[in-house]
């Protein structure tokens, strides 16, 4: 972030000094006291187990200049006033009854917006979709670090608090800060771009994560295209870059003033001579720059539009510059996962393999982890077939479409030919179920063996991610 003091950050954000004189120094801001380190500016924030309010003075005493809080603390603060906007602070539900979290949360905002905005030569890249935005998000980081510094957040820090806090990484040396905006509603998608207002926007998908919250993909699509909408014209250097290959998206370019980029069929960036090769995709990156062989590391054939967005991204802001396309298919081909329990490949010493993709789900994601698993597990090029296994959870957030998503997702396992099916905690798939993590524990113990592939699948709030986990550390469990 830009570097202030204590009474900037308080006219900024519209909140009070306390116990502070306004000279204090403030060059990042932190909501883990234990990370909080000399200029640091705490966020005094509430949750289930603690409140963060009760650690400002620990805080303070640890290094940090002072806190933003939401009412008075025994400490050098601000007090930010009230929120506004009832979508600052909706994660943090029944711990926050008094809106002291929605007050620091949306101080927090406009303090990011301050901060981006006084770094001109800053370029923002919003990135949203169903699915995929992690992965893509982490694949236009890689391609953009060989082009300049660059910030991104970790995981799907992509909320209220996960986007202002990674817009406040970004400084004077940072060229290019890659952010990923989530919705659970109208509005959510333009409030974020408010606060981290992006040059550059990725819509990669319409889907049916949320449909039970938004109601239809209808619904879905108009609050993905916020991003879009929020774009500068094209001749303020706005730039959509949409994937041509979902109509919906593709009609997105009538929602901005901003110049599009198609990556897909038929667009300016596309995939040729698409081959999988243990689950593995490798294809030629074809682009109006030229073309380069790309082989992908990440696991999935889903993976490769992932990429074009990412190719995309780079070539718009690349300058032109000599041998970008060799270097985008470079970045592209060295990128590893680079967050957690999504596609997590791990190779057992048994030769047990474990896919841990367990963060989230829905029924387009579950199809294409389903279909790299049985990639995976097809042997190809003459190498020998391994016994498969799907071992999926409820997905969430789908309201009167869940029974239906849940067979659609049944159906594709029984089209691809997996061997092995285990519902955890749900009937909804109609096929072998077990009640809870550690019955499928149990059961996995008992029949995986070696040369087995492992899918573990569900949306976050099963918590299949501590199976996954548990699989991986298991010893050899069968002869």
């Amino acid at each position: 972030m830009i570097e202030m003091r204590l009474a900037e950050v308080a006219a900024v954000t519209g909140g009070r000094l306390h116990r502070a004189t306004g000279d204090e120094p403030v060059t990042a801001v932190e909501f883990d006291s234990r990370k909080v380190g000399p200029g640091g500016l705490f966020l005094a924030l509430p949750g289930e187990r603690a409140d963060g309010h009760d650690f400002a003075a620990a805080a303070v005493a640890a290094g940090a200049s002072a806190v933003l809080a939401g009412r008075e603390v025994d400490a050098p603060a601000v007090i930010a006033p009230p929120a506004e906007d009832s979508f600052a602070g909706t994660d943090l539900g029944d711990a926050d009854p008094d809106g002291s979290g929605a007050a620091v949360l949306t101080a927090l905002g406009r303090l990011a917006r301050h901060s981006v905005t006084h770094l001109p030569e800053l370029q923002v890249v919003g990135v949203t979709g169903s699915s995929g935005k992690t992965s893509t998000k982490d694949l236009i980081a890689a391609v953009l670090r060989p082009l300049g510094e660059t910030v991104a957040p970790p995981g799907s820090f992509n909320n209220e608090l996960g986007h202002p806090w990674t817009a406040l990484r970004a400084d004077v040396a940072t060229r290019h800060l890659v952010l990923e905006l989530s919705a659970r509603g109208p509005g959510h998608i333009a409030r974020l771009c408010r606060i981290a207002p992006p040059r550059t926007g990725v819509v990669l998908n319409v889907g049916s994560a949320h449909v039970g919250e938004f109601g239809s993909p209808e619904a879905i699509a108009q609050a993905k295209g916020e991003l879009v909408e929020a774009l500068p014209p094209a001749a303020e250097g706005g730039v959509a870059v949409l994937n041509l290959d979902d109509p919906r998206v593709a009609a997105m370019a009538s929602r901005t003033s901003a110049r599009v980029v198609g990556y897909g069929t038929g667009g300016a960036v596309q995939a040729a001579d698409v081959r999988l090769e243990a689950g593995r995709a490798t294809f030629r990156l074809v682009t109006p720059a030229g073309e380069a062989p790309v082989a992908l590391k990440l696991v999935g054939e889903h993976h490769v539009g992932n990429a074009l967005a990412a190719a995309a991204v780079a070539l718009e802001l690349g300058g032109g510059r000599a041998g970008l396309v060799t270097a985008i298919a470079a970045a592209l081909s060295g990128a590893g996962a680079a967050s957690r329990w999504r596609m997590e490949v791990t190779d057992r010493a048994d030769g047990v393999t474990v896919i841990n993709d367990a963060y989230n789900a829905n029924p387009e994601s579950m199809t294409a982890a389903l279909r790299a698993l049985a990639a995976i597990g097809g042997g190809g090029d003459g190498g020998q077939r391994r016994r498969t296994w799907a071992v999926l959870g409820p997905m969430a957030e789908l309201g009167d479409t869940a029974p239906a998503a849940h067979a659609q997702v049944a159906a594709v396992v029984r089209e691809l030919g997996v061997d092995r099916f285990v519902a955890v905690g749900t009937d909804l798939y109609g096929t072998e179920r077990v009640a809870d993590r550690d019955a499928a524990a149990a059961l996995l113990a008992g029949q995986v063996r070696p040369g087995d592939v492992v899918l573990v699948k569900a949306s976050r709030s099963a918590g299949l991610d501590r199976l996954a986990a548990a699989l991986v550390e298991q010893e050899l469990i069968r002869q």
